[in-house]
């Protein structure tokens, strides 16, 4: 597996154990409020990471390419903000709402350059 592969997994498992780790949390004290930020950990992190470093393990022109590149930055740089921005609206500070609706488009926008990325590059 590349590096490239083994980085995105490796990322992916510290964010199955933040988030597990969330879910425990919340399950001992009884607090669920930040059931949205257990799922998004879980979904955008675990398990998007995980299968973005096995699909790029199988399209390695895909993974070599600028496009990955930015996707991967954009995408580990914009998840924490917006789980913090998540965390803060959730639990009663509105004022991280615009913060939350722009984390949430860059989001949209590493996504959309993963699927552009592989279609353009596919082999």
């Amino acid at each position: 597996m590349s590096a490239y592969s083994r980085r995105w997994i490796y990322l992916a498992i510290v964010y199955f154990c933040l988030a597990v780790g969330l879910g425990v949390f919340m399950g001992l004290s009884g607090d669920h409020r930040l059931m949205a930020v257990h799922a998004h950990l879980n979904l955008l992190g675990w398990v998007s990471l995980s299968l973005i470093g096995v699909i790029y393990h199988y399209f390695p022109r895909a993974a070599g390419s600028r496009l990955a590149s930015l996707q991967f930055w954009l995408h580990n740089l914009t998840l924490p903000l917006m789980m913090l921005a998540l965390t803060l609206v959730t639990l009663g500070t509105p004022q991280a709402g615009p913060l939350l609706g722009a984390s949430a488009v860059a989001m949209l926008l590493a996504v959309l350059l993963f699927a552009t990325n592989m279609f353009w590059r596919r082999t």
